[in-house]
């Protein structure tokens, strides 16, 4: 999978933008504040309807417009789709082939990306927030069963929530609406908590093949779905249910006096430990960027395990996060296989001997001039090493 063509209009900063992309390596390099993750974005939300940098769509629109679009051609081994996004103050559009589509969640996994910024290197040691929406998002891609359910799940724990608040205050008084909402984010939440399971263990699998050649065998890699349904339930739907139930009524008293709910897969997270440690507590930096940058990595195999192809790589300013080692396991996993997106101010902080046969595109203040790929690799080259 790869894209072809994309179109902006309206786009934040641009105006209007219309160019092809090489299926391999495409670099978008200039200043700072001058479009390149802007482009970036883009890309992630023709795919995902909705943006990594900010809640408001608002945001995504021109200065002064109405709208924004944009419009994108992928190529997949069946043929070729084309992709439209139309974002307004009333709300998102999405065609797909020309045809509306009817919701959003039946748009999303046209166009798969993985999106790599500085700020991802945070994963192992941030919140359990942010590693609950890393693979919310990932694995909503790869199934649309599962973003279906976890959909279903939060809004029955949206209404399972404004219930119990209701019976602390003495708003309500009967509790059998609360056993039908209790029944439903059992049964939905037992279904995100399987599939979560599964997923993750195949990720893991992945992850520590990677880990271990990066770290030249050094280092072990796992990854724990932390889950208040215990490992023994944890993989199969039917159990994982039968154990939220369990939770719950042996929580009830709690859940009652707090007017929330603390049971479900809205409360678990990911643990990785490495070398039988939490190196989110006892890694070094340098452990934590590996284990951020294998995770990554395993991702795209996942993906192509899930969906039969690979995905869209955005590699946001990330490789001037890495050294040139991890740069190179970087740029050698996806060589030739995965269509890649990299920002960059300058190509003098990327180790010369990754980056092969790109395509180049200057971008300043929302306009994008494609350059010669041989004539800016030979400039570097005869820059003297500092």
């Amino acid at each position: 999978m790869y894209l072809k063509h994309l179109e902006l209009r309206n786009y934040r900063n641009y105006a209007r933008v219309s160019t092809d992309f090489s299926p391999q390596i495409n670099v978008l390099i200039g200043s700072n504040a001058q479009g390149k993750t802007n482009l970036l974005e883009s890309v992630y939300v023709l795919a995902l309807t909705r943006s990594h940098r900010s809640n408001n769509d608002r945001d995504l629109i021109n200065f002064g417009a109405d709208f924004a679009r944009i419009d994108g051609r992928v190529s997949r081994k069946r043929g070729n789709t084309d992709l439209r996004l139309v974002i307004s103050p009333q709300g998102k559009r999405a065609k797909v082939n020309n045809l509306d589509a009817p919701k959003l969640s039946a748009y999303m996994g046209k166009l798969n990306v993985i999106l790599f910024a500085p700020e991802d290197l945070n994963l192992v040691k941030g919140s359990p927030t942010l590693r609950r929406r890393f693979i919310d998002m990932e694995f909503g891609q790869m199934s649309p069963a599962y973003l279906a359910n976890l959909s279903l799940y939060k809004k029955a724990l949206k209404q399972r929530n404004a219930y119990l608040k209701q019976l602390k205050f003495h708003q309500a008084k009967s509790q059998t609406f609360l056993d039908v909402l209790t029944d439903q984010v059992a049964h939905y939440g037992g279904l995100v908590v399987a599939a979560r399971a599964k997923l993750l263990q195949d990720m893991g699998k992945f992850a520590q093949v990677i880990h271990s050649d990066i770290t030249r065998g050094g280092e072990q890699l796992q990854l724990h779905y932390v889950s208040q349904v215990k490992d023994e339930a944890v993989v199969d739907a039917d159990m994982a249910t039968a154990r939220l139930q369990d939770l719950y009524a042996k929580n009830r008293k709690r859940e009652l006096e707090q007017g929330t709910s603390l049971i479900g897969p809205h409360r678990d997270d990911v643990q990785f430990i490495v070398n039988d440690r939490d190196v989110a507590t006892f890694g070094s930096q340098g452990q934590q960027r590996t284990t951020a940058l294998a995770v990554k990595l395993a991702e795209i195999d996942l993906m192509k395990q899930e969906t039969g192809e690979y995905p869209v790589l955005l590699l946001d300013d990330v490789l001037s996060e890495l050294d040139d080692d991890r740069q190179t396991h970087l740029m050698k996993a996806i060589e030739d296989k995965v269509q890649t997106f990299l920002t960059t101010t300058s190509l003098d902080g990327i180790a010369r001997e990754i980056i092969h046969d790109p395509a180049i595109f200057h971008v300043d203040a929302g306009q994008l001039t494609r350059l010669s790929a041989d004539a800016v690799l030979r400039e570097k080259s005869d820059k003297p090493d500092q």
